[in-house]
């Protein structure tokens, strides 16, 4: 990644939304992983949770950049591009999810036979 907050699409200072995916916790429903959006801090679940709802909020808005919102990644994914950077700036914490929240989640939204509701 190159440039400033000014042309990157990243602001440092923005903390996330929520521990959750905003548009799956308002629907009642669950999420594989985290993304979170650089620009926005908002969280939106993965291209393999059931909703997609990250790569909903680039089409929605044109944030390109989104940063991994799981525990020990920093890694960061550019939708416009299509590149994945393994590093990039710090963003304003919670760096991730809490830690004690289980994957996929969250916690009692889960159903039994996720694995099937996963998207390739």
């Amino acid at each position: 990644m190159s440039g400033d907050s000014g042309d990157n699409g990243i602001d440092p200072g923005v903390p996330p939304s929520g521990n959750g995916c905003v548009e799956c916790d308002a629907a009642g429903g669950w999420w594989f992983h985290l993304r979170r959006c650089a620009r926005c801090g908002h969280v939106g679940c993965c291209d393999s949770s059931p909703a997609k709802h990250a790569t909903g909020h680039f089409r929605a808005t044109g944030h390109p950049l989104v940063q991994s919102f799981e525990p020990g990644e920093n890694w960061y994914w550019d939708y416009s591009a299509n590149e994945l950077y393994e590093s990039g700036p710090e963003l304003a914490p919670p760096g991730s999810h809490p830690a004690d929240q289980p994957t996929p989640g969250p916690a009692g939204r889960v159903p039994v036979d996720w694995a099937k509701g996963l998207r390739a």
